[in-house]
């Protein structure tokens, strides 16, 4: 079918508190292998050996310069901020799709951008991630958990053998 699962619509949940009218731009996490290239002898190319994954970096802007959201900024070391984006993606059959991307990690900038009479002015907010779970509908595609050593990708626990070998 043509046209299916387009974005339509978002909301934010910053530690617990609802951002619908106020959230004006989201970026979910990149997910990017960390891989080096590994030749020896007999081998006529390189392939890439994973070595783990990059950082998780999300952003999202508000339309408000929320006091809330402020104050989450330095927070004690350890302690995490909990972020919920909810998508709403529809088909052209009518279907509906929630996607719910839940996070947790530390806001590491504040960018309050540039105050000028009759411009908005959005918060922009970045955050380090220790925790990434993607649902879309009833699926968990992805579920990324640095702190135990977790990563699921469609439901397989990439990261289980590893855990077993090392003792965790």
């Amino acid at each position: 079918m043509a046209a299916r699962d387009i974005r339509k619509n978002f909301n934010a949940f910053v530690d617990g508190r609802g951002y619908a009218g106020q959230v004006d731009e989201f970026n979910a996490p990149k997910l990017t292998l960390q891989t080096e290239e590994f030749r020896a002898g007999g081998m006529d190319l390189p392939i890439d050996v994973t070595m783990g994954m990059e950082k998780l970096v999300t952003d999202f802007s508000l339309k408000a310069y929320d006091r809330n959201v402020l104050a989450l900024f330095g927070i004690t070391e350890g302690a995490r901020v909990p972020l919920v984006l909810r998508e709403q993606l529809e088909s052209f059959d009518g279907t509906t799709t929630a996607v719910v991307h839940t996070m947790r990690g530390k806001i590491t900038e504040l960018d309050p951008g540039t105050s000028k009479p009759g411009s908005l002015a959005p918060l922009k907010v970045t955050m380090s991630l220790t925790y990434y779970k993607m649902q879309h509908g009833d699926q968990v595609v992805h579920e990324i958990d640095a702190e135990n050593m977790v990563r699921i990708i469609n439901g397989v626990d990439i990261l289980a053998a590893a855990r077993n070998a090392l003792g965790i």
